[in-house]
């Protein structure tokens, strides 16, 4: 998950996923990789170095944030007993988890502000914006009934040390767990299916959990669920051995390619139709901008590397 949202490389403890978050002062943990930072690095190495070596800030997103808000509802709607897990009674939550979520990051708040009256947010932008979450609810109830389903696990935590690799890190959404011990691993995504050409990201993003849970439980998962609430979509997959060891060679190789770049300092942008929704374009030799330059220490402390000028 991106819990909402929604992680690669971070030594965050609070968010396993390693989002952005500027100055604020959080308690580290070991360097690790995780599918939404290895996809950053994938889609541009400059910006994995602005969102975990530079931790730059990012203006709040109301698609992410909507994202997160539904992901909490569906996590929370399973304590319910069976039998009261209702599009009903989740749709009553999102009020409620929304006001939670912005006691949790004031940055929800910017969202809508300065759009009312003395920089306060219209209450009709706001409904609305809920309503869509709760829209978003009602075709999560279109493709399963929560009142037969019993997780065995919500929002878990994984983590599995590649051995001569990286420390792999992440948080998946659920875990179902049949009689028979057979395991299926399920992530809810708020926008709509990506075309095939771009599925690419999501399926590694399945099989890293996978790995991880293969290596840690030393059982392949039977099923890896992509579930699409935007348009009522589900994508499934059934990982054999060898899509699982594929992506433990890709995670390899592409730690080898963070590896050299924190060495060397080569944090080469690309640019890709993805640019047009990135933060950090006035930073960006590509847009003309120039990047900051790094924190002292900061690629050893969120990377576990020592750059070449520092090793020697």
């Amino acid at each position: 998950m991106t819990s909402l949202a929604s992680d690669l490389v971070g030594t965050d403890s609070t968010d396993m996923t390693v989002e952005p978050v500027g100055d604020s002062p959080r308690e580290r943990r070991r360097p690790a990789l995780s599918p939404s930072r290895a996809n950053d690095f994938m889609q541009c190495p400059l910006l994995f170095r602005f969102r975990v070596v530079d931790r730059l800030p990012e203006p709040p997103s109301a698609a992410a944030a909507r994202g997160t808000l539904v992901h909490s509802v569906l996590e929370r709607l399973y304590d319910a007993p069976v039998g009261e897990r209702t599009l009903a009674a989740a749709q009553a939550m999102v009020p409620g988890e929304w006001d939670r979520l912005q006691e949790a990051e004031p940055r929800y708040a910017e969202l809508f502000a300065g759009a009312g009256e003395a920089g306060s947010a219209p209450e009709g932008a706001v409904q609305e914006w809920l309503e869509g979450a709760g829209n978003l609810l009602g075709t999560y109830f279109t493709l399963e009934d929560p009142n037969r389903l019993e997780p065995a696990e919500r929002e878990m935590f994984v983590e599995t040390q590649l051995e001569d690799g990286p420390l792999l890190r992440g948080i998946v959404d659920r875990l179902d767990v049949a009689p028979n011990g057979a395991m299926r691993v399920v992530d809810y995504k708020t926008g709509k299916t990506p075309r095939p050409q771009y599925q690419g990201s999501a399926l590694f993003q399945m099989r890293f959990y996978g790995l991880v849970l293969w290596r840690e439980r030393g059982e392949i998962p039977k099923m890896l669920q992509l579930v699409y609430l935007g348009d009522g979509q589900v994508l499934r997959a059934e990982p054999q051995e060898a899509d699982l060891l594929a992506v433990e060679e890709q995670v390899r190789t592409l730690w080898s390619s963070i590896t050299q770049a924190a060495r060397s300092g080569q944090w080469a942008p690309r640019k890709t139709p993805l640019c047009g929704w990135c933060a950090h374009q006035a930073l960006c030799p590509q847009f003309g901008g120039t990047p900051p330059e790094i924190p002292e220490g900061a690629i050893e402390l969120t990377l576990g590397i020592a750059p070449e000028a520092a090793a020697s």
